[in-house]
């Protein structure tokens, strides 16, 4: 799965599987802490994140929100700042 951005501990990364893998979403890991978050709405839909970190990838993906898009649609990764 590659690494688009890391911040604060937080690694944040995009898995591609056509047709099998929506909604388009992100996997962030925190340390032993996994979340899985929808790209359209930046809510967790799973996972077990602390909330603080929580809150950090949806500022995070709030500021990126149409390049995340734009990558899953592409299937293309490229590195984004980090928070």
């Amino acid at each position: 799965m590659p690494e688009i951005a890391r911040f604060y501990g937080i690694i944040i990364k995009m898995f591609f599987k056509p047709k099998e893998h929506d909604p388009a979403h992100i996997h962030a890991l925190y340390n032993e802490y996994v979340g899985l978050f929808d790209i359209q709405t930046c809510e967790m839909t799973e996972g077990d994140m602390p909330v603080r970190a929580q809150q950090m990838v949806k500022e995070w993906m709030a500021q990126h929100k149409d390049e995340l898009l734009d990558m899953w649609k592409t299937q293309q990764i490229v590195k984004l700042s980090p928070l």
